[in-house]
């Protein structure tokens, strides 16, 4: 799993609202991340992708949602456990099928 956020979703929020504001202030939209980054504390990069993500939650931007790729993060979590499950499953099937061989050859 990823490390927490040193940004709660408020700040985010705000900072992606803050982009938005200031967009007609400034040639472009990487003008308006470079500037307003400093102020939140963190790098235009991140403060773009916070954008991005914003405009694929609100359906602007094609992509999943936080709340799609969420659960996509759920069902692969899953996915992996099942298969390891499935591995202790199998080798413990091939273990108790040779044991019962052993004892019937005995």
């Amino acid at each position: 799993m990823g490390r927490p956020s040193r940004f709660s979703p408020e700040v985010r929020e705000r900072a992606v609202r803050m982009v938005e504001e200031h967009r007609e202030a400034h040639a472009s939209e990487w003008a308006v991340l470079q500037s307003i980054a400093p102020k939140l504390g963190c790098t235009a990069e991140t403060l773009r992708k916070w954008v991005r993500q914003a405009q694929r939650d609100t359906g602007h931007r094609p992509g999943l949602t936080t709340s799609e790729r969420e659960r996509l993060k759920a069902l692969e979590r899953e996915v992996r456990e099942l298969k390891r499950a499935n591995e202790i499953l199998r080798k413990a099937s091939a273990y108790f099928a040779q044991a019962e061989l052993d004892r019937r050859s005995k």
